[in-house]
């Protein structure tokens, strides 16, 4: 599966939220500086979606807010 997901680094407490255009909104406490905030993404996400870190990827924007994420389905 493929998601959209809008990261906003930085945030005072970490949450998952989902807009009306189906993309995810997440807010990360960590800051946008070597990778930190896309590691505690992964972990957020692993959470949310109930995963290994390891079935998370980033395909497309790495270093952007917007990205694609894929979570491997098993």
């Amino acid at each position: 599966m493929k998601i959209k997901v809008k990261v906003t680094a930085f945030s005072k407490t970490a949450s998952v939220s989902k807009r009306a255009d189906g993309m995810l909104c997440v807010k990360v406490d960590a800051l946008p500086q070597k990778g930190k905030a896309n590691k505690r993404l992964m972990e957020i996400l692993s959470e949310h979606f109930g995963v290994a870190k390891s079935e998370i990827s980033i395909v497309h924007g790495a270093g952007e807010s917007v990205k694609l994420i894929e979570i491997i389905d098993k």
